[in-house]
């Protein structure tokens, strides 16, 4: 699985999350190359990251994010108040940096853990209700691009959560169309800049898991706990959860 986080709060340097826990992220996809229990995760990574710009700014590459001395450098000497990482492991899209997270459109940015099943199956209907506008934006292959595409044609700057759930559904009907039997499965994290919405949903019930430690001061987001503290909680499944101002409500998914 891609490996992520989130974090809004105080400005720090982003190395304080990305490198230096005992289970940063980094530490995370090392851990991965070493066991080979699963393929690793050596098919890019990207930063994405908000300041007293208007816009956010963002850092791509496809090295191995544990072998790139860039990133490293730029994570020690970047502070920010939120920001994104994401390591990533294809799932079977082409290893380019257009295919890595996080998106960013304008002052939104999105990234995502999990898959269409069977995208190649209905990735020509779902392109095809996208706007021309939204459809011109699109630069790379993967789902997680065109699901984030999808989520901005069905309203999300005005009502995120009717237009999560909406995307999800319009996916759903999609793959029921191709008789695809396989699940859909995400996690992912958008933001416009001052809110957090993070989705842990599976079709089978089964989603990737995400993990949050919020407080007055700080809330981080992740898919797997940074540290061995009890501070980490597991988000419900089937859930959206808006977080504001380091306060965080949750939704109940409507998919019908």
């Amino acid at each position: 699985m891609s490996r992520w986080l989130a974090y809004h709060g105080d400005s720090i340097y982003l190395d304080e999350l990305i490198y230096q826990p005992e289970h940063s992220l980094i530490q995370q996809s090392l851990e991965s190359n070493k066991k080979r229990i699963i393929r690793a995760n050596g098919d890019g990574f990207g930063l994405g990251w908000y300041s007293h710009r208007a816009l956010p700014g963002y850092y791509h590459d496809i090295l191995p994010a544990w072998g790139d001395e860039n990133l490293r450098s730029l994570a020690h000497h970047i502070s920010s108040h939120r920001f994104m990482a994401h390591i990533r492991q294809s799932t079977g899209s082409q290893v380019s940096r257009v295919n890595c997270h996080p998106f960013v459109l304008d002052n939104w940015m999105f990234l995502h853990n999990g898959q269409i099943s069977g995208f190649d199956q209905v990735k020509f209907s779902l392109v095809r209700q996208l706007t021309e506008e939204l459809f011109l934006k699109r630069i790379g292959t993967t789902d997680s691009e065109l699901i984030f595409l999808m989520m901005i044609k069905n309203g999300l700057r005005v009502d995120p959560i009717a237009a999560i759930n909406q995307t999800l559904y319009e996916i759903e009907q999609a793959m029921e169309d191709k008789s695809i039997t396989g699940p859909l499965k995400t996690s992912l994290c958008i933001s416009d800049g001052e809110q957090f919405w993070v989705v842990r949903y599976s079709s089978d019930h089964q989603p990737p898991p995400v993990f949050i430690q919020c407080s007055a001061h700080k809330t981080i987001l992740a898919s797997e706990p940074l540290d061995h503290s009890d501070l980490w909680q597991k988000i419900p499944r089937q859930t959206i959860t808006h977080i504001v101002n380091n306060h965080c409500t949750q939704y109940d998914l409507i998919i019908d």
